[in-house]
């Protein structure tokens, strides 16, 4: 692992990679907890979801973060020998969340009258301790788990991060956290990242 860092790092186009994906990445994890707590404070509007008007929720708060708190473990171990594939990962996760910022502030939801709360860890740890309901469209935790599959080198932990992201988006369903369609598009959105951050990538390495 150090010699491939060693080696990535030998290059100058690297380590400016490197300085504006944390320079970037950092302010936006910053921001984004206070930013989802004032979302809490707009009413937005709900709608009728015929998927979950099918069944009752479930408490599956757990299981969820264990998918996702592994998920992520195994992507950084997975990819801690291939610097510009998990700088890539890094990339594509901060215009995920710009894009749910852009897309919350435009869109804004309350969540399905029978939700039962999933208590984000890290959310509450950078933000006020409010367990937050409004962070929808789209699914931030599946999206998450998707870039963790496009960015995956073998196909071994590719099937693991396509298991997870099913997983979680049938969780979040099932507790009634999100809507369909914002499981639907979560995977739209992470591909739209991704790509977009190998867009950027080139654009660094010519």
């Amino acid at each position: 692992m150090i010699s491939a860092w060693q080696e990535y790092l030998s290059n100058k186009r690297n380590v400016y990679n490197l300085t504006t994906t944390f320079s970037v990445l950092i302010p936006v994890l910053i921001f984004l907890p206070m930013y989802l707590t004032h979302i809490e404070t707009r009413d937005g509007f709900a709608f009728t979801d015929p998927l979950l008007d099918l069944f009752s929720p479930v408490d599956l708060t757990w299981w969820t973060f264990i998918i996702i708190y592994l998920g992520l473990i195994l992507a950084v171990f997975h990819l801690r020998n291939y610097p510009g594939i998990l700088l890539l990962a890094l990339k594509a996760y901060t215009i995920t969340a710009i894009f749910r910022i852009i897309a919350m502030y435009f869109l804004p939801l309350n969540p399905p009258s029978t939700i039962i709360l999933l208590n984000d860890p890290f959310v509450q740890f950078f933000g006020t301790g409010e367990i937050l309901t409004k962070d929808l469209f789209f699914s931030g935790h599946t999206s998450t788990m998707f870039i963790f599959y496009l960015t995956a080198r073998n196909r071994v932990y590719k099937n693991l991060f396509l298991v997870g992201t099913i997983f979680v988006g049938a969780f979040v369903l099932l507790q009634h956290v999100h809507y369909t369609i914002d499981v639907i598009a979560a995977p739209f959105f992470g591909y739209g990242a991704f790509v977009f951050s190998k867009w950027i990538n080139n654009k660094f390495e010519k």
